[in-house]
């Protein structure tokens, strides 16, 4: 007997067949969609149909993310304000800072450029204060013997020269500026090549080039730099440029007026410079050379001396008729004097004489009369 279910319990096809028909299909429509985007309009349909269904589902959440953003936004306001204030306020002070940084980074490399270009030893420092005396021209850097400044050193900014270190102390050392009135550079001008000293003047803000020749070729602009000759400063240091030449007849000298190149007063950081010369020391001069030089040296006083009296004899000599002349005229007054003198004594002795002699005469006629009588 054949066994066959209800007719409401039919099933139709088999299930391995509508396996195979779905996969068949399931395959021609990824292939069509991925090829030829056959499904991109289904796609679109299918979401805008189920969007609101979609917000209907996240609204528990959106409800709970919302109330507790409200009870935290409070505080977490208040905290932004703060940081953002802060960040605002630091954000204006560099902002303000721009322009001093900005001179400050092209003041500090133009410094390093110049201690590359220098090929002594240096050492940074930087300018602390003034001096309290206005009528000096010194400041006060922050570096001393333990940083490695020597006395006598020159101190140089990125423009040129500035002063030289007259006292070093352990951590601080004292600058005497070019302006001083007390402070000297033997630089050379760079046109001609021309040497000579540079001073610093009374008014602190110019300086003089002295012993400076009214033949010589200086003009309004020339540049003086350092000549080296003294073992002290570097050869080519930028000094001063020339301001003003006053040349006057009745003076062998011109007048040569400066100013410095470099910000003499303004100066912030500056390079301390341990400058070592190159030329050697002058050979001793040996005894036996000496000796010779000091018998010439006497015999040369010795000729001057000679030379000395020989005028003084002639011009003794030329005066001795005079003195003798005068001699003789005193002596000629003396002896009319005694010769006048002489004289007056005669006549006093002859008058008793004289007298006697008329007494006598008389007496001799009164006895011819009485005879005659």
């Amino acid at each position: 007997m054949e066994y066959s279910p209800p007719p409401l319990f039919k099933q139709g096809p088999s299930a391995l067949a509508r396996l195979i028909f779905f996969v068949v299909v399931s395959l021609v429509l990824l292939v069509s969609d991925a090829r030829f985007k056959t499904l991109e309009v289904v796609r679109a349909v299918l979401d805008a149909g189920l969007y609101p269904l979609q917000r209907v589902a996240l609204l528990p959440r959106d409800l709970v993310l919302g109330a507790a953003q409200f009870a935290v936004s409070n505080n977490t306001l208040r905290r932004d304000n703060q940081t953002l204030a802060a960040k605002n306020l630091q954000l204006s002070l560099q902002a303000n800072q721009v322009a001093t940084l900005t001179a400050e980074n092209a003041h500090l490399r133009a410094l390093l450029n110049l201690s590359r270009n220098v090929a002594t030893q240096s050492i940074p420092a930087d300018v602390q204060y003034g001096m309290r005396d206005p009528f000096t021209q010194k400041v006060v850097i922050g570096g001393g013997s333990r940083q490695g400044v020597q006395n006598g050193s020159p101190v140089v900014s990125e423009d040129g020269m500035i002063g030289q270190v007259t006292r070093v102390f352990p951590m601080q050392s004292e600058v005497t500026l070019l302006t001083d009135k007390d402070q000297a550079v033997p630089v050379e001008i760079v046109r001609t090549g021309l040497r000579s000293v540079v001073y610093g003047t009374a008014t602190g803000d110019t300086l003089e080039l002295r012993f400076v020749p009214i033949s010589a070729d200086v003009v309004a602009g020339d540049e003086l730099v350092t000549s080296g000759l003294d073992g002290v400063y570097p050869e080519g240091l930028p000094v001063a440029k020339v301001v003003r030449v006053d040349k006057q007849a009745d003076t062998a000298f011109a007048r040569v007026v400066c100013a410095p190149v470099a910000a003499v007063r303004g100066a912030r950081d500056v390079l301390v410079l341990h400058y070592k010369s190159d030329v050697p020391p002058r050979p001793e001069v040996p005894e036996a050379a000496s000796a010779a030089k000091d018998a010439k040296g006497k015999k040369a006083g010795k000729g001057a001396e000679k030379t000395a009296e020989k005028p003084a004899g002639a011009a003794a000599k030329s005066a001795e008729p005079n003195a003798e002349e005068k001699k003789a005229a005193g002596r000629s007054d003396k002896a009319d004097r005694a010769a006048k003198a002489d004289g007056k004594a005669a006549d006093k002795q002859a008058e008793p004489a004289k007298a006697d002699a008329n007494g006598h005469g008389a007496a001799t006629a009164r006895a011819a009369s009485g005879a005659q009588r």
